[in-house]
């Protein structure tokens, strides 16, 4: 028993070690988005598996703040993770999602997926730097002490957001249109829409893969 816990502690010890390295799976590096917030950071705990946490008053209206870990990529991809916001927060519209975004710059066009505090889940897309964001709720998921299965897909300008319990079937709602040039940001994003605070979120089972 003692020989099972040591190596598993020395398991994690090397996973920390490297993740301080820079390795971050298949994505290439995080940073804090916009203006006001408290520094995020992110985690692994084990492969497609991160805790990552950010700050940021809002991920809305015409500018974002909030924390990303992100890829530099072309072409179609989808990207899916089962999603929990953790901890107690009083702020019903924190945020974790799954981003597509043009730029790093806060006012960036951008589509996503975000599994809000209140346990909704929604669509969300900016069409064009500084236009205000817009968002299509999924009403039937309203869990918030249970993950989420939730996935964006991309092909050209065309993004699917689809949501469901893991191992279940996804729901999807009506694709939408977004002009993004590539290259593009791909990844995790976690906002715990109060400035002066931050929240965490674990992703579990990611899988960012590119569509023909």
């Amino acid at each position: 028993m003692k020989t099972n816990c040591l190596l598993r502690s020395l398991a994690v010890a090397c996973l920390a070690a490297i993740c301080g390295a820079g390795s971050l799976g298949p994505f290439e590096s995080n940073t804090d988005i916009g203006a006001g917030l408290q520094k995020g950071k992110v985690e692994l705990s084990g492969p497609g598996e991160y805790r990552v946490t950010g700050g940021g008053a809002d991920m809305w209206g015409k500018a974002d703040a909030f924390h990303f870990v992100w890829k530099k990529m072309s072409g179609n991809m989808t990207l899916t993770a089962d999603v929990l916001l953790t901890g107690a927060s009083a702020q019903e519209k924190r945020k974790a999602a799954l981003m597509v975004r043009q730029s790093l710059d806060p006012g960036s066009a951008y589509a996503d997926i975000a599994f809000h505090g209140n346990g909704e889940v929604a669509a969300q897309w900016r069409l064009a730097a500084g236009e205000a964001t817009g968002d299509a709720v999924l009403p039937q998921f309203l869990a918030t002490t249970v993950p989420q299965r939730i996935r964006i897909q991309r092909q050209g300008n065309t993004f699917t957001v689809m949501a469901g319990e893991p191992g279940g079937q996804m729901a999807a709602i009506a694709p939408f249109t977004v002009n993004l040039t590539d290259p593009v940001y791909v990844g995790l994003a976690v906002c715990s829409h109060d400035a002066n605070g931050l929240t965490t979120a674990a992703f579990t089972n990611v899988k960012l893969e590119p569509l023909r």
